[in-house]
């Protein structure tokens, strides 16, 4: 603990209840029993504060590391040269004829009764 021994403690004891009176001793040692609890509790509360505050200030870090890089990539973006860019107007198409596939008429393939008068 603090370096103390059982006959130190020993001593501490016999000094405490020959000063102190064995009425109060008791009362005196529950006190400081709740005293060192309560400062356990505050140093324990204290360490994890500190332990936030370097997760946060390793999340601050992470995301300064995130936006130079996504400066650094938009910079490169910006200084293609247009034969570096694939030609959107094909992209743009096939977009188009993809979705006006997948909206003409009935999805599921199967035609109404109305249709197919025979049926």
């Amino acid at each position: 603990m603090f370096g103390i021994g059982m006959p130190e403690l020993i001593l501490i004891l016999v000094v405490g209840l020959v000063v102190i009176g064995p009425k109060k001793l008791p009362e005196l040692a529950r006190s400081l029993g709740r005293a060192i609890g309560e400062f356990k509790k505050a140093t324990r509360e204290f360490r994890e504060t500190l332990d936030v505050e370097d997760n946060i200030r390793e999340v601050r870090e992470i995301k300064d590391e995130i936006k130079k890089t996504a400066s650094e990539t938009l910079k490169e973006i910006v200084e293609l040269d247009d034969d570096d860019i694939p030609d959107r107007a094909r992209y743009v198409d096939d977009a188009s004829g993809d979705a006006g596939v997948a909206s003409s008429g009935d999805r599921s393939g199967k035609k109404d009764d109305d249709d197919n008068p025979g049926a």
